[in-house]
């Protein structure tokens, strides 16, 4: 009599260090599974891939220090001067939302990956 034939007939297999050993277990504890196939092969199908635009990320950085040593500046020119610039409160406040449109639309993204 022969075995019966498999239903997953492929087999993978990859290395991991001890460390990402303990992590995969440490989320299969999570998760309350034991079987280690069953959970990467959840994983590898269903689970997800997160890739961020850090492009974007690091534009909103250079803003906001551009905002910041803007506002730096324009505070030391009040304490200096007794005088606020309408030109540099307008340029802060430009700076500003730009900041929070961006920020808001990286929110926008990552809420819809959940």
């Amino acid at each position: 009599m022969s075995a019966p034939k498999r239903k997953r007939d492929v087999q993978l297999n990859f290395r991991v260090s001890p460390h990402e050993l303990e992590l995969i277990e440490s989320k299969m504890a999570q998760m309350g599974t034991v079987n280690r196939e069953v959970y990467l092969r959840k994983m590898a199908i269903d689970g997800y891939v997160v890739r961020l635009d850090l492009l974007e990320l690091k534009e909103l950085l250079s803003l906001m220090r551009y905002s910041s040593n803007n506002l730096n500046q324009l505070t030391k020119r009040v304490h200096e001067t007794g005088r606020i610039y309408e030109t540099d409160m307008e340029d802060i406040l430009q700076k500003q939302e730009t900041i929070w449109a961006g920020l808001n639309e990286i929110l926008v993204r990552l809420s819809a990956i959940s």
